[in-house]
């Protein structure tokens, strides 16, 4: 009896040791933490689950299955997000303080080590400017063509601006080797560069065909023909739009007797009552349609919007004259085309 006894607990001993070999572990304390929740998740697509890390005296500990490199996120204390680079088989160790969760260390392969080693050339007195932010990821960029952390700093400094800089970000895409070029972000963030190309500045504004409040199509061709039209891609959802829908309306209020100038809102919304809701709450009174169909709005794809809010200046010839102009530049701009269009 004691020979099969044994016998058991070495086959659940090898069972349980090979388990352990095939997973990847995160421990870690984060001084004056506590008792709290970490939450962690994918941001590149390859992995798809929402891991619920449980904190107990500023300690945890976590192991999930990966399959290959991959891009997550750590969401600490319900507001900070902080990069973290998993691969299989290994053993992740995080260190760092509550007071000073943007700045963690993290160790355990390579790409968390130059991350960590990055996000320490940021520390000093004052806080770095943008443009000293920008300048030292493509640095990094420049320097660490095959990081994984080199797509991270790309999305995080360069894309994810209120005005990017498509040019630029080519620039650093074709400098990354091809390991990281292969990546689906990195595939679908140069997809839609190449549509923005074809919606930028001095390209034709693609045709459209969509319902307003009655159900009526609205396209520019009847609605806003020979004017300038300004549409502004929006959804109720969105926190960001309030401020660019407080514009709008000032804007609207100036120039809603102007024969030469109309605002046309397109709206992501999926629900019809949110949206209805908003425009009456909001007391937005130009024109507003809406497919309720989301990011899957084919307008959006032919117009290459990547977030919300997003605007578009178009000529009364079609032509696209501006886009993704900052919100406190929208009247100016548009009192600029109005007085050149009368001299």
């Amino acid at each position: 009896m004691k020979k099969i006894n044994i016998l058991l607990i070495l086959i659940i001993c090898l069972t349980g040791c090979k388990k352990n070999a095939d997973t990847t572990s995160i421990t870690g304390e984060i001084k004056g933490l506590g008792n709290d929740t970490i939450y962690l998740y994918g941001i590149d697509g390859l992995y798809q689950h929402i891991d619920t890390i449980y904190v107990k005296g500023d300690k945890f500990s976590h192991s999930l299955k990966i399959d290959t490199i991959t891009t997550a996120m750590l969401l600490l204390k319900g507001e900070t997000e902080y990069p973290i680079f998993l691969d299989k088989k290994e053993k992740i160790k995080v260190q760092g303080n509550a007071n000073n969760l943007d700045h963690l260390n993290i160790e355990g392969n390579i790409y968390n080590e130059e991350f960590s080693a990055f996000q320490a050339t940021l520390q000093g007195p004052g806080i770095p400017s943008e443009k000293m932010l920008e300048a030292k990821a493509e640095e990094f960029i420049r320097q660490h063509n095959n990081s994984f952390v080199s797509i991270y700093l790309l999305d995080k400094y360069f894309v994810q601006k209120e005005t990017p800089d498509f040019k630029k970000i080519k620039e650093l895409i074709d400098v990354m080797a091809g390991v990281l070029q292969d990546k689906p972000s990195i595939g679908q963030l140069t997809e839609n560069i190449t549509q923005i190309e074809k919606v930028n500045e001095g390209k034709t504004a693609p045709f459209f065909s969509l319902p307003n409040q009655k159900g009526e199509k609205v396209t520019r061709l009847d609605k806003f023909k020979d004017k300038y039209m300004l549409i502004n891609f929006w959804a109720s959802w969105c926190e960001e739009c309030d401020s660019t829908n407080v514009e709008l309306r000032k804007i609207n209020n100036k120039y809603k007797k102007n024969k030469e100038f109309g605002i046309l809102g397109i709206s992501f919304d999926i629900n019809k009552e949110d949206w209805k809701n908003k425009i009456k709450q909001d007391t937005l009174t130009w024109e507003q349609v809406c497919t309720f169909t989301g990011w899957n709005l084919e307008t959006a794809k032919q117009y290459a919007i990547l977030k919300l809010p997003t605007n578009i200046f178009v000529s009364p010839g079609g032509r696209i004259l501006a886009r993704d102009i900052p919100t406190d530049s929208l009247s100016h701009e548009i009192e600029k085309a109005l007085k050149k269009e009368k001299k």
